[in-house]
């Protein structure tokens, strides 16, 4: 999935969007593509002079990236990552 078709099952839009690319591997495992730029906000105070992408971002991310996962369970509603165990 491309970014457009993301946006149609997620609400998230700029600067929260995060995942470029999303794909589904089999019916449990999606793979998502995000790009460091190095100008995001949440870099700006994380480690200055080292950033360091946050460990809540990352988990942010991977629940994005799931999306493809749930691309023909969902319609006309908002999917909420709401849970992680053993993180």
């Amino acid at each position: 999935m491309n970014q457009e078709e993301i946006k149609k099952i997620l609400p998230h839009r700029d600067h929260m969007l995060l995942v470029e690319e999303s794909e589904r591997v089999d019916d449990n495992t999606a793979k998502g593509k995000y790009t460091v730029r190095g100008d995001e906000f949440f870099l700006q105070g994380h480690f200055p002079g080292n950033p360091v992408v946050p460990g809540v971002i990352l988990c942010e991310t991977m629940g994005q990236a799931s999306c493809c996962l749930l691309a023909d369970k969902v319609s006309d509603c908002n999917p909420y990552f709401t849970k992680m165990n053993n993180v």
